[in-house]
């Protein structure tokens, strides 16, 4: 070792020595440590090191003394590497508690081995009575020990099973009962005993089925029937972090998981436990308060307990249903629950800070003379040694920290339990002035505080709200509260709780959905969540209350779709409906509504890319097409053939599969068909299909309808055969109708139709053309719709302005009718981002510019998708918000 080294350590060995009465005692008393510490405090502490150590440290680990001996020969020096490491910021909380939670397996399996040997030595071994089969003690970890975050001095929370009654198979035999509980009394002896070398964890056996009035050891059957039978609510919080921890593998671990998971994790949303929560909630404040801990950093309010009590309360709630949450680790858990978005990530990221910071000042604590105590000191000499201890100069400025960890902590544990003197039940009743709703609002981070309490106060004098039965008046009353509570938890409450409003006008005199949202509150949760994020989902859930039922399971609302089960569904549902088409088109607008609903969950969850989200949605509208379609042929009062020889033609979003929420389907409709009646019974069917896609009926409708793309616009006939279409195509139309022919594809009906669709398609964005013609067409044509669009204000109209979307459609466009003829790819209705490179490829456009344009489309829809997700009624931000230099250069390229 250098003499800087050396120095250094010498310096950390001082503070660990200051800091850490225990280790300074030990290191004094034991030169050999101290020489080991020196020539190991760099490397890391962790299970392969502690296992080193034992099996290196000279004892015979098969003899119960010896073993007893070394292991807390083991667990002084862990124990005083630790302390150098963590004081001098050696390692984090991470090493800490996984090196003492290694330290603890590593003792139970070695004292179970050599007891295991020792017993069967004299009895034989354990063997079921029904299987035969060897059996084992199972020794589980619980609390601390189970979740991989035992600190310095802890208890350890042990239960000890084995799956099945017999006997031994020696010349002398005990029960498996007997066996195991000696074995147990030994193992517990060979930890927890004081002897003159210490001690290794003390053993808390209290967590067993019945208490210290219990047997120490249970078989599975008994445990099983305990757990079914007396299985009490704390308990279950209890086996959350259950783990068995010796031996490290058994056949039985699964079967015993099987065993107790379903008394922990109830396959339902458990609402019975919530209000078990709240009780045990007011006991924790009662006994912290009746002992007087409220220094407690464990116990005390804003501490420990209630950051783990908080990850464990959805945990119980949630975990039948999301397996996500049947996890160990507190500080993984808050993360899942980030993830999962059961709370916000930035709650989150100051949960887990505070639970770093308690966690360490309860080691520093411990430190002080290896004593289990989260209590903060008394004397100002072990005060100060403390606040040291944690990097602070002055315990004053420390105690700032801690209560700003302890604060945040307790608002949050109170929020979840509304516990707190100013809960927002307290804004909702009669009494409460306006004065206290807007302070209380503001208390809980509202910045329209005034607006919201003119709302909530609205509502209360409101007709509707004073009409209300006693029972649907009870049901709001309880809604407002969780409504401002949950409101409190986003960015922009007001905004938040003014939507959650509006949709409870909106079923207010509907009992059945106030029963629902009184009696779900997860459905409550996704519900603030969705609105929270998007006005235009508030606004979406208000016309169509049915899909509230669609909040309940998160494992369905954020399942991608499958479109061929989805239709298969579809269809056995239609024909469930007979002949009634009414009934058949109210099954569509449902389908049609939840998978809108379904896909708008994910969106807003972030769980689908704007292109894929398009797709699905173009997918959604094909689907309802050919539904529709064949409703109307099939009661169509007139019909030449069963098989309708007619297709709809998808032009515009639908056409290029760019799809949004409220997007209209811009189609025409084609058909090949010979017979004298085809041109008035296919007439009709458009009528219908056009009548019962933008028919408002009771559920609303199905899409907003655009015919003007067909031959002739709106003075054309609604339907044209395939030679009249092709004719007009080769004969006719305008540039402008080129340009929208290379967005068109077939998406519903006749399939044959279809394809003869495509060859005249193909073959007329293929035909010649004289491009600086068609280059001064496209020009002309683009200053019509800026014409058409004027944009007076100082703001980029991201689709219709100069750089933007339409100048980006414009191009590529220009592109395939310019070239098609000579790189037929290009009539492939593959969507504006991949015909940008493919004309790149082509070498028709710079492959940069090209990939930079691509680039500024995507952001460009994915800015009006969010602004429409708002309701704003024009796509505009703020000039040079959008960097749109690419368009504008490949428009100049191409155009001049």
């Amino acid at each position: 070792m250098n003499t800087e080294m050396q120095v250094n350590f010498s310096d950390m060995l001082q503070k660990t020595m200051r800091c850490s009465r225990y280790a300074r005692r030990v290191l004094e008393a034991d030169p050999v440590l101290s020489g080991w510490l020196q020539q190991n405090y760099t490397a890391s502490c962790n299970r392969a090191e502690i296992a080193h150590l034992l099996e290196q440290s000279g004892f015979d680990l098969q003899d119960e003394r010896e073993l007893s001996r070394a292991v807390r020969r083991l667990r002084k020096q862990l124990m005083v590497k630790l302390i150098f490491r963590d004081l001098n910021g050696l390692c984090d909380l991470d090493e800490v508690m996984q090196a003492m939670t290694a330290l603890a397996e590593i003792v139970v399996q070695q004292a179970q081995s050599c007891l295991t040997a020792s017993l069967q030595a004299q009895f034989g071994s354990p063997v079921g009575e029904a299987t035969g089969a060897a059996q084992q003690l199972l020794v589980i970890g619980m609390g601390k020990l189970g979740g991989g975050e035992l600190n310095v001095s802890s208890d350890i929370d042990l239960i000890f099973v084995y799956a099945e009654d017999g006997e031994t198979n020696g010349v002398r035999t005990l029960s498996n009962h007997e066996f195991f509980t000696r074995m147990g009394r030994r193992l517990i002896n060979i930890i927890n005993e004081a002897t003159g070398d210490g001690y290794v964890f003390r053993v808390d056996m209290r967590l067993r089925p019945y208490g210290e009035s219990g047997p120490l050891v249970m078989s599975f059957a008994a445990l099983e029937e305990y757990l079914v039978s007396q299985g009490r609510e704390w308990e279950r919080y209890a086996w959350i972090k259950a783990r068995v921890v010796s031996p490290v593998e058994s056949l039985y671990i699964i079967e015993l998981k099987e065993l107790y998971q379903p008394f922990v994790f109830r396959k339902y949303l458990d609402f019975g436990a919530i209000d078990s929560m709240r009780k045990l909630h007011a006991q924790i404040r009662q006994e912290v308060q009746r002992r007087d801990r409220l220094d407690n950093i464990k116990l005390g309010p804003g501490g420990i307990r209630e950051i783990e009590f908080t990850a464990q309360v959805f945990q119980l709630i949630r975990g039948g249903q999301d397996e996500r949450l049947r996890i160990l680790p507190t500080r993984r858990v808050l993360r899942q629950l980030a993830e999962n978005g059961l709370m916000a990530a930035a709650t989150v990221d100051k949960l887990d800070a505070a639970y770093i910071f308690l966690r360490n000042l309860e080691h520093r604590l411990q430190y002080l003379d290896d004593q289990q105590t989260q209590a903060l000191p008394d004397k100002d000499e072990d005060r100060q040694l403390i606040a040291e201890a944690m990097g602070y100069t002055d315990y004053s400025v420390f105690m700032q920290v801690i209560d700003y960890h302890r604060l945040f902590v307790s608002e949050q544990f109170e929020q979840i339990f509304g516990s707190s003197e100013q809960t927002p039940s307290l804004l909702w009743r009669e009494d409460t002035t306006v004065d206290e709703l807007v302070q209380g609002l503001l208390n809980l981070g509202f910045i329209a505080a005034d607006d919201s309490a003119q709302r909530l106060l609205q509502l209360r004098a409101g007709l509707r709200y004073r009409q209300l039965s006693d029972l649907s008046r009870q049901r709001v009353d309880g809604l407002i509260p969780q409504f401002i509570a949950l409101s409190a938890q986003y960015s922009d409450p007001d905004a938040t709780l003014s939507r959650l409003l509006s949709l409870l006008e909106s079923i207010i005199r509907r009992a059945a959905y106030l029963a629902f949202l009184a009696e779900y509150p997860q459905a409550l949760e996704r519900l603030t969540r969705l609105v929270s994020s998007s006005s235009w989902a508030a606004g979406y859930l208000a016309q169509h209350p049915a899909l509230l039922d669609e909040l309940l399971d998160a494992r369905e609302l954020y399942q991608a779709p499958e479109w061929s089960e989805i239709e298969l569904d579809l269809q056995t549902r239609l024909d469930g409906c007979g002949l009634d088409a009414e009934r058949k088109l109210e099954v569509l607008h449902h389908v049609q509504q939840e998978q809108i609903f379904h896909l708008l969950a994910m969106d807003l969850q972030g769980l689908l890319p704007l292109e894929k989200l398009s797709d699905h949605l173009s997918d959604l509208a094909d689907m309802m097409l050919r539904h529709v379609l064949a409703l109307c042929w099939s009661v169509a009062r007139k019909r030449h053939c069963d098989e309708a020889r007619f297709a709809v033609i998808a032009y515009g979003k639908l056409g290029g599969k760019e799809m949004g929420y409220a997007s209209d389907l811009d189609m025409i409709f084609l058909y090949d068909d010979d017979h004298p009646e085809a041109q008035e019974n296919y007439a009709r069917l458009g009528k219908s299909i056009n009548a019962m896609l933008g028919s408002y009926t009771a559920s609303g409708r199905l899409y907003e309808t655009d015919l003007r793309l067909r031959p002739n616009g709106a003075s054309g006939l609604l339907v044209s055969s395939i030679e009249a279409f092709a004719e007009y195509q080769q004969a006719e139309a305008w540039v402008w109708e080129h340009q929208a022919l290379s967005r068109a594809r077939f998406c519903a009906g006749d399939l044959q139709v279809g394809a003869a669709f495509e060859r005249i398609r193909q073959q007329v964005l293929s035909l010649p053309r004289d491009v600086e013609k068609l280059r001064e067409e496209i020009v002309v044509m683009r200053q019509k719709m800026h014409d058409g669009h004027p944009n007076r204000s100082e703001l980029f109209d991201i689709k219709h302005d100069s750089g933007g979307m339409v100048d980006i459609e414009f191009i590529v466009q220009f592109l395939v009718l310019a070239y098609a003829g000579q790189y037929p790819q290009l009539t492939r209705n593959a969507g504006n981002l991949a015909l940008l490179k493919m004309a790149a490829g082509f070498g028709l456009i710079d492959a940069a510019l090209a990939e930079q344009t691509r680039t500024l489309y995507r952001t460009l829809r994915q800015t009006q998708h969010r602004m429409r997700l708002n309701d704003f009624s024009h796509c505009r931000v703020v000039k040079g918000a959008i960097d749109i230099a690419a368009s504008l250069q490949l428009w100049a390229a191409l155009f001049g």
